[in-house]
């Protein structure tokens, strides 16, 4: 079962800064969580039911946030950045 993407004006903000290849890296990520789910790490506290996926590119750890809407089969795309303040900034938004 394929689940749909769907992004978040957070996540949208910040991926259209990045370089090209980094974008199709970003499409890469984002197609294999799609087709399993359950590849990020869920955590916990408060952003517990939120799931981050890490990957490198040229030598930089990033990492991606999203929710699995098992209901509507889709993927609800929050925030994608470096490690810097990433959490910090996600517990933020996700309270907005």
């Amino acid at each position: 079962m394929s689940y749909s993407p769907k992004v978040s004006s957070k996540f949208n903000r910040t991926a259209k800064k990045f370089p090209e290849e980094l974008k199709a890296a970003l499409d890469d990520q984002i197609r294999g969580i799609c087709e399993n789910p359950e590849l990020g790490e869920m955590k916990k506290g408060d952003l517990a039911g939120v799931r981050v996926h890490k990957f490198g590119f040229f030598g930089r750890l990033y990492l991606l946030a999203y929710e699995v809407d098992g209901a509507n089969e889709a993927i609800l795309l929050h925030a994608v950045g470096g490690h810097e303040n990433f959490y910090r900034d996600l517990k933020q938004y996700l309270k907005s």
